[in-house]
């Protein structure tokens, strides 16, 4: 992967003005979409396969009269009056035939109505009258709502002094939240903290810039996307959140590598290509981590929660996407204005074997510096695999050793501040844990107490004519009648629906909870009979979802004693459903997203410890959060300071989605720290000094990131969204925990405790895990051996110690050879799994296990996909002896072995590998194969044979090389560098 993003960054400096108004275009057009196919957002919230949901679906066509949504009209009297005085009665009951004249309503309650009576108070000094529409909440028009709102206008004014009416109920519970000077003034502190940490405004500009396209480029999509999927009003305001937050701080990594690199004295376009190649990678994994998180969301199986999680992850996915094209195109158009200026001491870049040069530090290593950092001095070599197409032999000098780079100058990150940090946590180890985990649990423990509800008209602010309807009501009658309960059922088998639903309704008034069941009645078919119960509580209370409970328990009992299937359905019993239903789910996410860190770190760093360490630290910052959240929302902590309108249980689905932005976050911040102090002890094999060292070289661009993060989600808190808010404070705590307590503080401590031991992995799992390279460490050896064995050579084989191993140890002798294009080489042995080995490393089949190899001129294996687009490989025992088994295939099933040279042939490979040669035996077919061999070297592709046995010198070109495979040294079993090259003799001329 870092080899082409090398090529991408490289690319986009070049054309730079192409990709710049490319993006241009890209912006432009989402805002033309959104513009000319948005059909706004939908807040109606639906949850497939939930008792309630299906009930509601069964009253839009049995009872489609109190399916749709509904608003409430609350009306109180002056002081030392009631509803019943004329001067209050008159303009109610002009009002009550206003509001049904409005397109949409079905009916209105009125409190002087018999036949469809209002709630009265109990002192009768306020009425809840009760407007039910046609349609639901999404679909109910602006007109509608604004034709409700006049005439409750009208009505108040009419009323005498003292008096009030106000509009809210279901249609107004839920408000679109917009953006605010606050929130920008996140960006404000985001662009302070990036001047400081690169001392330039250019450069500080930059990531904002990288932020802003991909934010402007998603509200673009999602606007459009609304067109074909439902997406409320919360979502657009989360991928704002993120992309700024992940954008900035992408774009952070990136602009700062590339100012590493233009220190080291390189080139701008060479700078940026390696500053993607390398700091690019850790962004695409950590990109990645955030969106398989975010799209994970959909295990709740509820759509609104999977639209605004793939929403949120195309949100990041263009903060990577700009963050690895338009931000070096960027950098290409700043050149020389970013480059630091007057170095107090010279900055060296360096590099070692294995992941020592995993960051791309390899900028100033001489060309052709051994990738395996080892030297063999008393090296023998082979000779040259070189055949003209003449058939004439000649003699070329061998694959020589890479050359041992000149020892640059080692960058020095010194930080008093951040050498004393570290210095101060690693020095008694287990102390600093003790510390670390007492505090975190001691955050964590509030979260045994919170609940979860989806939001209504009690969350909105205080002056919202919705809030303070909702509040007067709560006064009134008592919080259950802002969210009653629709109890229903078919009664179709009923010869007296109408005794039926009283009883019905009579026998559920007595329950626990029941305030009062103003409603009992059947359709007007008399198939369904619904039942419209208050609870004395809240609609996100406990007492509220404990008589949901109680009426669904009791389905049996009504079922026998009245032959009514009933259902609980209703606003309130679909937000305690999602509720129920997002709780079932978070146990099952955080193992998938507990399992996939665990995979992807060890895939990463190569170790056990240093995985179970980050997700453990990972679940401290989670629950840290989530105590923070429960003391502010349902505590009062610090609640009038962040504007918190109400108290009480938070947005059902804050914990899933904070558990998933935030593990991409982590894991973020354990990549960009923990891989520096693994290179640097895999440099200087000292584990205690290379957690100061990696510390300090780290510690200032995560910290920046970190700060950026934090003032961004935590900018969204004081004048945010209520069902944003906790989610906000939530990922500001989080990210606040995670980098400066878990990332920076227990990291180094655990590391400093475990010592050598931190790096320690099985070598069987090191072999069956995939390598993700997030440093760059292919790019780093590319470059090293860019111009190996010397520049301009076009061979198309060429190896240098090259080991070839199996489940067992090395399979044969290190390998030192070269072969040019159009040349040949035949290998044999006694051994099959040594000569098969080598012949399929030659070919890119198999990875070496050390030493140095080129093929086509493309170093492997780090691109050793490229490699067998270019190499074809023939087996010819397969394909002689199709079948399994030893016995030689059936006449009918062989395929003759020129046959199928001839057709990999036609691919144009650069180079051909045989293997299985000693399996064709019959002399005829053994001469059209030699002469197919001949051809394809007479065409310029080089050939390797590779034969167990005698050397098959009659199917290759005169004077071709014969390289001589043998079994490993005992002595040897697992050989650091090439020592000695194979024997190699010559096919006679």
């Amino acid at each position: 992967m870092s080899s082409a993003l090398y090529s991408l960054g490289r690319w986009a400096v070049g054309a730079r003005r192409l990709v710049l108004a490319a993006w241009i275009g890209v912006l432009v057009l989402a805002g033309a979409l959104a513009g000319l196919v948005g059909q706004g957002l939908d807040d109606q919230v639906t949850i497939p396969g939930t008792e309630s949901q299906a009930a509601l679906d069964r009253l839009a066509t049995t009872f489609p009269q109190v399916s749709g949504a509904t608003a409430q009209v609350v009306v109180v009297a002056p002081d030392g009056s009631t509803i019943e005085d004329d001067a209050v009665r008159g303009p109610v009951e002009d009002a009550v035939d206003a509001l049904g004249a409005v397109d949409g309503v079905v009916a209105v309650t009125s409190p002087y109505d018999d036949t469809m009576p209002a709630s009265v108070s109990d002192d009768d000094v306020a009425t809840l009258m009760t407007i039910q529409l046609d349609e639901g909440q999404s679909e109910v028009s602006d007109a509608t709502k604004d034709a409700l709102d006049d005439v409750v206008d009208d009505l108040a004014a009419a009323l005498p002094d003292g008096a009030q009416a106000s509009l809210g109920g279901q249609l107004f519970s839920t408000e679109f939240p917009s953006l605010s000077v606050t929130e920008a003034l996140g960006l404000v502190v985001a662009l302070v903290v990036l001047v400081l940490t690169f001392g330039s405004f250019v450069a500080a500009g930059m990531p904002l810039l990288n932020a802003v396209t991909g934010v402007g480029v998603t509200m673009g999509l999602l606007f459009a996307a609304t067109a074909v999927a439902q997406i409320n009003s919360t979502t657009p305001m989360l991928a704002v959140m993120l992309g700024l937050a992940v954008g900035i701080d992408y774009a952070l990594f990136i602009v700062s590598r590339h100012r590493d690199e233009l220190a080291s004295g390189l080139p701008v376009p060479e700078a940026a290509a390696r500053s993607v190649a390398t700091a690019g990678s850790a962004v695409i994994f950590a990109g990645l981590t955030v969106m398989i998180a975010l799209v994970g969301l959909g295990v709740a199986g509820i759509p609104f929660l999977t639209v605004m999680g793939v929403a949120a992850a195309v949100g990041v996915g263009l903060a990577v996407l700009v963050s690895i094209t338009l931000l070096p195109a960027m950098l290409g158009f700043a050149g020389e204005r970013l480059r630091p200026k007057a170095p107090r001491r010279r900055r060296g870049r360096r590099r070692s074997g294995g992941r020592s040069g995993t960051t791309g530090r390899g900028a100033r290593r001489a060309a052709g510096a051994d990738p395996e950092a080892t030297t063999a001095p008393d090296a023998t070599t082979a000779p040259a695999a070189t055949t003209a197409p003449d058939a004439t032999s000649t003699a070329e000098p061998a694959a020589a050793e890479p050359a041992a780079a000149e020892p640059s100058a080692p960058v020095e990150h010194h930080n008093r501040f951040f050498a004393g940090w570290v210095r101060t946590v690693t020095r008694v180890p287990l102390l600093t844990i003790g510390i670390v985990v007492a505090a975190i649990v001691l955050l964590t423990l509030p979260a045994r107490d919170l609940q979860l509800a989806l939001p209504d008209a009690g969350t909105l602010p205080e002056d919202n004519q919705a809030r303070v309807t909702y509040d007067l009501v709560s006064e009134h009658f008592g919080p259950g009648f802002n969210g009653p309960l629709i109890v229903t059922g078919t009664i179709v088998t009923s010869t007296d629906p109408l005794g039926l639903m009283d009883d019905l309704g009579d026998e559920i008034a007595t329950l626990p909870g029941v305030a009062d069941v103003p409603l009992s009645t059947p359709n007007p078919t008399a198939d369904t009979g619904i039942v419209q119960v208050v609870p004395t509580g809240a609609p996100d209370s406990e007492e509220t979802k404990d008589l949901v409970n109680e009426l669904r328990a009791l389905h049996d009992h009504f079922l026998d004693e009245y032959g009514v299937d009933l259902s609980v359905t209703g606003f309130t019993a679909v937000g305690i459903d999602v509720s129920a239903k997002l709780g079932a789910a978070l146990l099952p996410f955080a193992f998938v997203v507990v399992g996939l860190s665990l995979v992807l770190l060890t895939m990463v760093f190569r170790s056990i410890a240093v995985p179970v360490k980050a997700t453990l630290g990972y679940l401290f910052s989670v629950g840290a959060a989530f105590g923070v959240v429960t003391l502010v929302f349902e505590q009062g902590v610090l609640a009038d300071a962040l504007n918190v309108t109400r108290l009480g249980p938070v947005i059902s689905f804050m914990p899933i989605v904070l558990m998933g932005v935030l593990f991409g976050l982590a894991m973020d911040y354990e990549v960009f720290l923990v891989a520096r102090i693994r290179e640097d002890y895999v440099h200087s094999g000292r584990a205690r000094r290379s957690i100061s060292t990696g510390f300090q070289a780290s510690a200032k661009v995560v910290t920046a990131a970190a700060v950026i993060m934090f003032a961004v989600f935590v900018a969204f808190v004081p004048e945010g969204d209520m069902s944003l808010k906790p989610i906000a404070l939530g990922l500001a705590v989080g990210v606040l925990v995670d980098a400066f307590v878990v990332r920076m503080t227990l990291v180094p401590a655990v590391l400093a405790l475990l010592g050598e031991r931190a790096w320690w992995m099985p070598r069987w799992l090191d072999r069956v895990l995939p390598s993700f390279d997030v440093e760059g460490e292919g790019l780093s050896r590319e470059i090293a051996l860019a111009d190996w064995p010397e520049p301009g050579s076009t061979d198309a084989v060429v190896a240098h110690g090259l080991v070839v191993a199996g489940a067992h140890g090395p399979l044969a002798e290190p390998v030192t050879v070269r072969v040019p294009d159009g040349g040949a080489l035949v290998v044999h042995g006694t051994s099959p799994a040594a000569v098969s080995g080598v012949v399929l490393a030659l070919g890119g089949r198999l990875k070496p296990a050390g030493g140095a190899l080129k093929v086509t001129g493309l170093v492997l294996p780090e691109r050793a996909g490229s490699v067998r687009r270019r190499v074809a490989l023939v087996d010819l025992a397969a394909d002689v002896a199709a079948l399994p088994g030893d016995a030689p295939a059936p006449a009918a099933h062989r395929v003759p072995a020129a046959a199928a040279v001839v057709a990999v042939l036609r691919e144009s490979p650069r180079l051909l590998v045989v293997v299985g040669t000693d399996a064709v035996t019959a002399p005829a077919e053994r001469g059209a194969l030699a002469a197919s061999l001949a051809r394809a070297v007479g065409g310029g592709t080089a050939v390797v044979l590779g034969a167990v046995g005698p050397a098959p010198t009659d199917l290759a070109p005169p004077g071709t090389p014969v390289l001589d495979v043998h079994d490993p040294d005992p002595a040897h079993t697992v050989p650091a560098a090439p020592v000695v090259g194979p024997r190699t003799e010559e096919v006679p001329a």
